[in-house]
């Protein structure tokens, strides 16, 4: 919760939270008097008197909550109840002030992020550049291995023990590198009605109004059921921070910011499986012609990947970032060398079942 309303905070939000404080027994009056009263007496059921009994637990407990969770970014503010007017004065006074305060910082910089700086390697090789990307499957295997494994996805997902789970596939990786192919290959495994295909594109003038993460937490699925983001909350530490979208200080909270996002989700049942998929400069220059060349594949080139190439070094640099600081023991990162697309569906395929069959060894 601390860690939650410190992001909010971050990203603009002004938090008030207000504790109306009732002593044990002014809350037996004012419950007394409105259950006394023919028109107030529905406001009052067994589970408030019950409620009363337990106030000095209750108490207890409300005071722990308050110390735990008043931090800077949020403190409580507790309010004496008692009095109607008093108490509705305070809480508006209180509310048109801080107001006045959060308004009048609007053009004041943001704190600086409390993060570890990001270290270059010594020998300067990154990530990307260990994968292998020569590796390659020939078409009888392709078939072979793509037949078995959708239909072990397919068991995976309608077996019993996935009913209290749920499976969130993030795919990330190069322009032209496979994506939407590797996602069809998967969706052809599984009912319809069991799944969800979210493409994610540049947020609207609504979702830039809210917390970055607002737009993804709408489309998480309910248990037994499947979705997959075609691009995601990733983009915050990629296109936005190579392309200047976000301050630095906003990309570098961002990661511990979706590793809490991602434990909420594994916490509630979510099975996460992440994959970057990785082509060569050259693959992809050959991609790019081709979809330029033939007519029905034309309208997945635009100028825009044309732009994103010329920044192919800066993305290196932030997807070693982004997988060394968000690939976690409950969401971690496959690396999937895509240069040949064969081989690329078979390992995401491959490592969709492992995963499944992991997690539900245990349920």
């Amino acid at each position: 919760i601390v860690r939650l309303e410190k992001m909010l905070s971050n990203e603009g939000v002004l938090l008030l939270k207000f504790w109306f404080h009732l002593s044990k027994k002014a809350q037996k009056t004012r419950l007394q008097d409105l259950q006394d009263n023919p028109l107030t007496r529905w406001r009052v059921s067994d589970e408030d008197w019950q409620r009363h009994e337990y106030y000095d637990r209750i108490r207890k407990v409300a005071e722990h909550v308050l110390r735990q969770t008043s931090s800077g970014d949020a403190p409580w503010i507790v309010v004496e109840g008692a009095e109607d007017r008093y108490r509705n004065l305070t809480v508006g006074n209180i509310l048109l002030d801080s107001i006045k305060r959060q308004l009048a910082r609007v053009n004041v910089p943001r704190q600086r992020v409390e993060a570890p700086p990001i270290l270059a390697p010594i020998d300067n090789v990154r990530l990307l550049d260990r994968l292998d990307l020569s590796q390659t499957l020939d078409k009888k295997a392709y078939a072979r291995e793509l037949e078995s494994l959708q239909g072990q996805f397919n068991k995976l997902t309608r077996d019993d023990r996935f009913r209290n789970r749920s499976l969130i596939v993030v795919f990330e990786g190069n322009d032209a590198a496979g994506k939407g192919g590797s996602i069809r290959r998967i969706s052809a495994a599984m009912d319809a009605r069991q799944y969800r295909i979210v493409p994610v594109a540049a947020p609207t003038e609504e979702e830039r109004a809210q917390p970055y993460l607002w737009r993804f937490w709408r489309h998480l699925p309910r248990h037994g059921r499947v979705t997959i983001f075609d691009r995601s909350w990733y983009g915050r530490v990629l296109v936005e921070r190579v392309e200047g979208f976000c301050s630095h200080a906003e990309w570098m909270r961002a990661y511990g910011e979706i590793n809490d996002f991602e434990r909420q989700m594994a916490a509630h049942g979510a099975i996460i499986v992440k994959f970057w998929m990785a082509i060569s400069q050259e693959e992809q220059l050959t991609r790019f012609k081709e979809r330029e060349a033939i007519g029905f594949k034309r309208f997945k080139i635009t100028e825009e990947d044309w732009r994103n190439r010329e920044k192919w070094d800066d993305y290196v640099l932030a997807v070693g970032d982004m997988v060394d600081r968000t690939s976690t023991s409950i969401a971690p990162w496959t690396m999937i060398e895509a240069n040949d697309k064969y081989f690329a569906r078979v390992k995401v395929l491959q490592t969709l079942c492992d995963a499944l069959k992991s997690a539900l060894k245990n349920e």
